[in-house]
């Protein structure tokens, strides 16, 4: 999957009937189903229940078991609530009849309101940083074979990130991670809901990882257990993804084999179009699983 058009395909489930929808999946550099990818369809399975004027303000998600690549995912969408202002769903994702993935999602008529934001970090510009690809022309031969793979992934996401931390020198770094992204081949215009499906496959990214920068003189890909426990996004703006994203991430804490992530996202112009909040499953291998 090289082009955002083949993402787009990916998440647009096909219709079983007024409130079911199955979807595939698709190798994103792991064993499992990538994390954004459910959320993604989980949210296109949403919108097709609800009126073309209503958009997602906001969803909330749970990762229950591990999703099998080599098996579509079927979507069910409970129908809440249709107020006269918000309409409320509710989404399960089942593969063998086992529930894998729920979420629930608020949808909201277009009004008028008080405005404010945080501003963005002052960082390099895309154009002053290395992509993923470039990182692994020149360093690929170099890195552990889990994470080689991880990032060699085909995607239609070009990433560059601000901090580069070399993963053999294991020093402890601050809970902090900046990294632009941006959609491969993108048209000038789409329709909200599929911009704000692209926003949640994208968000899935790198939040994990930050919760592992404090601890980097122990903890490593390699030597521990990573997975996306829940998963939340705030949609505050209309994105504009014919341009670079940034992704400002925090991870406030870390504790009982769990990390605490956040991440704001911005436009090139500084917009704050989105808020994403993850814990995940950050477990040393040794210990014993419950």
């Amino acid at each position: 999957m090289k082009t955002t058009q083949e993402l787009i395909e990916l998440l647009d489930l096909q219709s079983i009937d007024e409130n079911q929808f199955v979807g595939q999946n698709n190798f994103m550099g792991s064993r499992n189903v990538f994390g954004g990818q459910v959320v993604a369809q989980a949210l296109n399975a949403a919108y097709k229940t609800v009126p073309e004027d209503r958009f997602c303000h906001s969803l909330h998600s749970y990762f229950i078991l591990t999703g099998d690549l080599n098996k579509e995912i079927n979507y069910h969408v409970a129908r809440l609530r249709d107020g006269g202002s918000f309409t409320t769903r509710y989404i399960t994702a089942k593969q063998d009849d086992n529930i894998i993935f729920v979420m629930a999602a608020s949808f909201q008529l277009e009004q008028k309101g008080y405005h404010h934001q945080i501003e963005m970090p002052e960082v390099k510009q895309p154009e002053e940083l290395m992509s993923w690809e470039e990182l692994i022309q020149q360093f690929g031969s170099l890195l552990p074979k889990k994470l080689f793979e991880f990032v060699n992934a085909e995607r239609p996401i070009d990433f560059k990130p601000i901090e580069f931390d070399n993963p053999f020198e294991r020093k402890n770094q601050p809970p902090k991670m900046n990294v632009w992204v941006k959609f491969k081949n993108i048209k000038e215009e789409y329709e909200v809901h599929t911009l704000h499906e692209l926003i949640a496959y994208c968000s899935d990214y790198n939040l994990l990882g930050t919760a592992l920068k404090p601890h980097a003189e122990v903890a490593h890909f390699g030597n521990t257990q990573m997975a996306s426990l829940d998963h939340s996004i705030w949609f505050h703006r209309k994105p504009d993804l014919s341009d670079w994203l940034l992704i400002s991430m925090d991870s406030p804490s870390a504790s009982g084999a769990r990390g605490f992530t956040r991440g704001n996202i911005f436009n090139r112009s500084g917009e704050l179009v989105a808020s994403v909040t993850q814990e995940g499953l950050i477990r040393p291998n040794d210990i014993q699983k419950a």
